[in-house]
């Protein structure tokens, strides 16, 4: 908002009914632009908006219910609002919609139903939903389970940088699920997923770069995806890479280092990292860090 004239002349169209001006004055209530942020006030335009019509103010209202923001939290509530912003065919509205009968939130829980939503949503272009559409493909949830189908919106998310369906999609390429088998087609979106902090992903490069999987063989670059994905706390990576110093691939040869991640991914439960560091002891290369 530029400045308090035009603050107070969009409130006096608001307080006349005009639908855009209370969106909007919603809006400026809810990001505290131009006056101080109260979401009370915000969810009450919202609402005088919504009534009539606006379907961006119906969604900003379910939102407001489904968080509990100005409101007293109330799902049911946030569904009917979703549900009048989802049928003008919002789409972000439609996601939320799917992801409510995904989780039972407002609604008995309907896969089918939260299918019917995630595709109207997919369709104009949600990543997200594509992404979830993919999945329930690949597990028969909703659906009758058809991996081509499943590839086809991994794809779509995939191509505007969804991170996740990036993964699905690597996966569906390695093992044969939807397409011919492809490692070299695996790794390009395992890249692309791991270069955005997919942690297995990063794992499963790491792995290919290892093995000379579909890529030359290459311990330093395995070492530096194990690394990447160690670093958040993946346990097979940390193993991986205890490995490597143990091993000296891609790395110098440091039982130290080996046992400092071996010990990172055992306290999280891995039990190769036990193992491998019971064989440090028994060699008397470190003491018991447990």
């Amino acid at each position: 908002m530029n400045n308090a004239k035009e603050f107070n002349e969009m409130r006096i169209l608001a307080e006349q009914g005009d639908a855009e001006a209370q969106f909007n004055l919603g809006i400026s209530y809810d990001r505290g632009d131009g006056v101080k942020q109260n979401y009370q006030t915000a969810a009450k335009w919202y609402r005088k908006a919504a009534e009539q019509g606006v379907a961006q103010a119906q969604f900003n209202l379910g939102n407001s219910y489904y968080h509990g923001q100005g409101v007293k939290q109330n799902y049911r509530k946030a569904v009917k609002w979703y549900q009048k912003a989802a049928e003008q065919g919002l789409s972000q509205a439609q996601f939320n919609l799917g992801m409510c009968y995904d989780n039972g939130q407002g609604v008995e829980q309907d896969y089918e139903e939260a299918v019917k939503w995630f595709r109207k949503a997919a369709e104009q272009g949600v990543t997200q939903a594509q992404c979830n559409l993919g999945s329930y493909y690949y597990i028969g949830k909703g659906v009758e389970q058809n991996y081509k189908k499943a590839v086809k919106w991994y794809h779509k998310a995939a191509e505007q940088g969804h991170t996740q369906a990036q993964y699905n999609l690597g996966v569906c390429y390695a093992n044969s699920q939807g397409v011919e088998q492809d490692y070299e087609e695996a790794a390009k979106w395992y890249r692309k997923a791991g270069e955005q902090g997919h942690t297995q992903a990063q794992c499963n490069l790491g792995s290919y770069y290892y093995n000379g999987k579909s890529v030359e063989q290459n311990y330093k670059k395995a070492v530096m995806w194990y690394r990447k994905a160690g670093e958040q706390g993946h346990t097979q990576a940390q193993y991986n890479l205890g490995v490597c110093y143990a091993n000296s691939q891609g790395v110098e040869q440091d039982y130290e280092e080996a046992a400092k991640w071996w010990t990172k991914s055992a306290e999280q439960g891995y039990a190769d990292s036990f193992e491998a560091l019971k064989e440090l002891i028994k060699m008397g290369v470190i003491k018991n860090p447990f």
